[in-house]
C-alpha cells in the first residue's frame, strides 16, 4: 500500500490542524483513491502519502478537508470522474 494511512492522518493534524474526525474522513477517501487506480491511471505515478500532503500544501489555507476538496476539484477539472472522492460533509 502507497498510503500509510497512521502517518498520513498524524501529518495532516500536524501540518494542517482541523479534527481527528476530519483526518480520518480525509485518509479514508485518499485510501479509496489510491485503491482505485484512477490517480496512477491519470498521472502516472502512484498516490502515496507523501503525494497526498504535497498537493495538500499546495491547496489554499483550510483544514485537511477543505484542502482535499480544493484538490479533489482540480483532478475532476482535470481528468473527470473524481468527484466521488470529494468530501461532501463534516464535522469541525
Amino acid at each position: 500500500m502507497f498510503i500509510d494511512p497512521e502517518r498520513l492522518e498524524r501529518r495532516l493534524r500536524e501540518e494542517f490542524a482541523g479534527t481527528d474526525g476530519e483526518s480520518r474522513v480525509v485518509v479514508r477517501q485518499a485510501v479509496d483513491l489510491a485503491d482505485s487506480g484512477a490517480y496512477a491511471d491519470d498521472v502516472g505515478v502512484p498516490l502515496t502519502t507523501e503525494v497526498v500532503l504535497e498537493e495538500l500544501s499546495d491547496a489554499p489555507d483550510g483544514t485537511p478537508a477543505e484542502r482535499w476538496n480544493w484538490w479533489i476539484g482540480s483532478l475532476e477539472i482535470a481528468y473527470g470522474e473524481y468527484d466521488q472522492f470529494g468530501i461532501r460533509q463534516y464535522r469541525k
